[in-house]
């Protein structure tokens, strides 16, 4: 039997939809209508699944969320909420949520989710078998939507957002792979730290070296000073690469060091600088064609 929590203010439409899609006696159904109410239930007794909504009257969802979280980690949370925005989608993802879901609920949706996470749930309870051995002594939106595949956008952005680690957005011109980055960027563990965007395709070839990396007073003809690139600007920050599929193969072979050692060398410098930079690549371009096309 499936122990289904939902804490949510909806004193009739919302309970009355989750108990018609997990009834009982194949589940049981708790409901709380405040977040006080709910975190009684969880320490009293800790459901297979929580539906939380984001807004209720004593506090907001992700409060509840994060004190859940430190009750007891393992018990997966589905948000469910009417806000439209992709702020508290990005956020929830990003603490580790399972999943979440718009109000008015999908019932089909809504079984399907909650139907994979007890079941995710019972697989991390089933014990591991073991060798017959005995072993020695987690700013406003950019971006606005509730169609399937945007909820689908938010949680890869909060998915990713937390990690620091490189990210590559693909997708056709005009799309908003900048406004993605903004996102993650808005979302991760720099985000007090500079962003700045540069179009590889806008850049001349042999221009865009200085313009990532900098160059030395006379490095090359019309070199008349330093230069600082884009890497040493946004020290500490992220530096979205737009179009890196129009970057050429030796720049890009640049490029990778920079991300493996943390370091770069100006042209015509011999210094070696370490850079903290967390790279954001976009492009509309399939990288396999282009890498063969070059």
């Amino acid at each position: 039997m499936a122990h289904v929590l939902l804490i949510d203010d909806d004193p009739v439409v919302i309970p009355e939809q989750v108990r018609q899609a997990f009834p009982s006696p194949g589940h049981r159904v708790e409901i709380a209508a405040t977040g006080a109410e709910g975190l009684e239930k969880v320490a009293a007794a800790p459901p297979d699944v929580i539906l939380l909504d984001l807004r209720l009257p004593d506090q907001t969802g992700l409060d509840v969320y994060r004190q859940i979280r430190d009750m007891d980690a393992r018990i997966p949370v589905i948000f469910v909420t009417m806000a439209k925005g992709a702020d508290a989608a990005i956020e929830a993802m990003k603490d580790g949520a399972y999943d979440y879901l718009f109000k008015p609920l999908d019932l089909l949706q809504l079984k399907r989710v909650v139907g994979e996470t007890i079941e995710v749930v019972r697989r991390m309870q089933r014990p591991a078998i073991l060798a017959d051995s005995t072993p020695e002594p987690d700013v406003a939106d950019a971006i606005v939507g509730s169609c399937p595949a945007m909820r689908e956008v938010y949680k890869a952005i909060g998915r990713v957002a937390p990690q620091d680690v490189p990210v590559l957005i693909t997708g056709e011109s005009g799309t908003g792979k900048e406004l993605v980055a903004r996102a993650i960027y808005q979302h991760g563990p720099r985000a007090k730290s500079p962003f700045l965007a540069l179009n590889c395709a806008a850049i001349p070839e042999n221009l865009l070296e200085s313009e990532l990396f900098g160059h030395e007073k006379g490095a090359f003809t019309g070199a008349d000073r330093r230069r600082i690139g884009k890497f040493e600007q946004c020290n500490g920050g992220t530096l979205l690469l737009d179009e890196i599929g129009d970057m050429t193969l030796g720049t890009q072979v640049k490029l990778l060091r920079v991300l493996q050692e943390r370091t770069l060398q100006r042209l015509g410098g011999k210094e070696t600088i370490p850079v903290d930079v967390r790279v954001i690549a976009a492009t509309h371009r399939d990288l396999e064609a282009a890498i063969r096309e070059k």
